[in-house]
């Protein structure tokens, strides 16, 4: 009974934005400057094969940001990106310092905050301020093609997840790009030592992979986890019209092997690598958007490679854990969580 009344509730938050479908496009150009009239088949397969053996290089920042400029608490620089998108060039972040009690010593302890797909300048403001509450800074970002990053022939944030495959792997490697330089700024600008990230939905997927990419952070928190990038876009409600967009170009085999470098289940043995950093898991029983089996995939997979993990299932959906009494829910799992490892 619980089931058919969230699934109905997930699909009228679906039904409530309209979506458009886009054209499907290689945009093989977004991954490489040498297409040479090649198969666009075999230049994301080479692609998919170089970022898979150097994913260090993929997901490094080449030089220092020289550009930060704070004003109030709004932070900007210059994306390590440039699109053509001149409004995206800039990345933005709202900062909250925490303000503790006078004489009261404690770790300086942050949090990167990246939240989900279309979310407003609101989202996630209200965490970062309990966050504060318990002594944790928050540093907000605001992913590509969002808020003031929006071009302005868009009305959604289509840019960042769409039928173009190209333009979708460098939106995505923006996003952790600039994660990474919101880490850097407040190692080196602020003097944190104890720093976490959390992520929703499309954020999880990129603060994943940000956490796979940046031993600095020493501990993370994902809302809504999956396998696959391709296996959200193609099985899920919310992204519907992207998948209507690829129409019969690509099999889902081989969407998912040319988004296999934005995809978070092959950077798990990664994480075996590196020094054990404690991970939580929420997801979500009810999930229309990322399906319950493909978390299952990614929990098996981290607990097969014995990575430090706690997981929490919510009885809930993929938008309905914003909504009452389950987004409450979630601030205590996220903020036990990080009062914890931080």
């Amino acid at each position: 009974m619980l089931a058919r009344l969230i699934y109905a509730h997930e699909r009228r938050h679906v039904l409530r934005d309209a979506r458009q479908v886009q054209p499907f496009d290689w945009g093989a150009s977004f991954i490489t400057d040498h297409t040479n009239g090649d198969d666009p088949r075999h230049i994301f397969a080479q692609h998919t094969q170089e970022v898979m053996q150097r994913s260090d290089d993929f997901y490094a920042l080449r030089s220092p940001v020289n550009d930060y400029s704070l004003t109030d608490d709004l932070l900007t620089w210059t994306s390590a990106i440039r699109t053509a998108s001149p409004e995206n060039n800039t990345a933005h972040a709202r900062f909250f310092p925490a303000v503790l009690p006078k004489g009261e010593r404690r770790p300086a302890r942050a949090v990167v905050v990246l939240p989900q797909w279309n979310a407003d300048a609101m989202s996630h403001v209200a965490l970062c301020r309990l966050l504060n509450r318990f002594g944790i800074s928050a540093l907000r970002l605001t992913l590509p093609y969002h808020e003031a990053r929006r071009p302005p022939e868009l009305e959604r944030a289509d840019y960042l997840v769409s039928s173009n495959i190209g333009r979708t792997i460098q939106s995505v490697r923006q996003a952790v790009l600039d994660a990474r330089a919101a880490v850097s700024w407040l190692v080196d600008h602020c003097g944190f030592d104890s720093i976490g990230i959390i992520g929703t939905s499309i954020g999880s997927c990129t603060a994943f992979l940000t956490f796979a990419h940046d031993e600095r952070l020493r501990a993370g928190v994902f809302n809504h986890v999956s396998s696959y990038f391709a296996d959200v876009v193609w099985r899920g409600v919310s992204t519907a019209h992207v998948r209507a967009g690829f129409g019969d170009h690509l099999t889902l085999e081989e969407l998912r092997h040319c988004w296999l470098p934005i995809s978070p289940f092959p950077y798990a043995q990664k994480l075996q690598q590196m020094r054990a950093r404690p991970m939580r898991f929420i997801c979500a029983r009810y999930d229309l958007c990322f399906p319950a089996d493909l978390s299952h995939d990614a929990i098996a997979e981290a607990r097969r490679l014995r990575l430090p993990l706690d997981v929490s299932w919510l009885s809930c959906g993929h938008y309905t854990l914003g909504e009452n009494p389950w987004k409450y829910l979630d601030g205590f799992k996220i903020i036990s969580f990080l009062r914890k490892h931080l």
